[in-house]
Formats: structure tokens, sequence, C-alpha cells
């Protein structure tokens, strides 16, 4: 009465159908790849670009959550930062979670042939040409002894 009969299915499974079995668990990789994985991998490389652009003076996140200054690049896997005045510690490279702001790169030196450019060759070689660090450089050095007295002092723009 409540039993009924069991019919038994078609023998002999074709192709097509073991295709449409797995093509909702491919679709599903398909798209957890373009939604989740590829995303993560494009974060994780600029991730590690940024930390392979760490120079001095830039201010970093680390990962236990301090803001510090890099004041020196010790290896590939290390890093000095100044978290307080006077206060520094040593970093690993990979707890650094970002980077807040990156410094300038140091300026270059003037091209050796810069008085080509004012002047003209025989100018610059000749003194017919002001040098950017010419007579303009000692003239100030010269009056700030003269107003300073002495050459170490603040005015004399001595280094510590």
């Amino acid at each position: 009465m409540f039993i009924s009969t069991a019919w038994a299915q078609s023998g002999g499974g074709d192709a097509g159908s073991a295709l449409t079995a797995f093509l909702p668990l491919i679709l599903i990789f398909v798209i957890f790849y373009f939604l989740l994985i590829r995303p993560q991998q494009k974060r994780q490389k600029q991730h590690q670009q940024k930390l392979q652009a760490i120079r001095r003076g830039d201010k970093i996140l680390t990962g236990g959550g301090l803001f510090a200054s890099v004041t020196k690049v010790i290896d590939d896997n290390e890093l000095q930062a100044e978290i307080a005045d006077g206060v520094k510690v040593r970093v690993a490279r990979s707890m650094v979670a970002d980077v807040i702001s990156k410094t300038e790169p140091a300026k270059d030196q003037a091209p050796a042939n810069d008085g080509a450019k004012k002047g003209g060759l025989l100018g610059g070689l000749l003194g017919g040409g002001k040098s950017q660090g010419g007579a303009d450089a000692a003239d100030k050095t010269v009056e700030g002894k003269a107003e300073g007295g002495q050459s170490g002092g603040k005015k004399g723009g001595g280094e510590k």
C-alpha cells in the first residue's frame, strides 16, 4: 500500500550527462577565481612591491599598529624605524603593514656638462657663465662668517 515499486534507471550513462553534472562546479570555481583569488594575488603583489621600495624617510605602519619613520634600511629583511623622538627599533620588513607616505628620491648632483648649457662649453670652462655652486655659495659663507663671527654657529650653517 504505502510501498511503491522501484523502477530501475536506464543503463549506460552518456558523456553529456557527466559534463552537465560537473558544469556547476566548474562555473563556481571560475567565479571564485575571478572574484576572489585573482584580486587577492594582485593586492599581494602590490604589497610586496611596496615593501621592496621602502627607503629612508618613509612613514610606515607596522603589523603591531605602530606608526614609525624609517631611519635606516639594514638589509632586505630588516629596517630601523623611529617610533618616537630618539626611540629607534628594528622592524622585520615582512611586519610592515602599509607604507603611509613616501619620500622624494634624493636629488642627483648637477650633470658634469652643466657649463655647456650656460654660456657654452668655453664659457663654462673659462668662467663666463655662473655655475650653480660657484661664487654665490662662496660669498654666502664669507658673509655668514662675517655676521656670526664663528663658522660653527647657527648662522654659519655648520653641521652637528
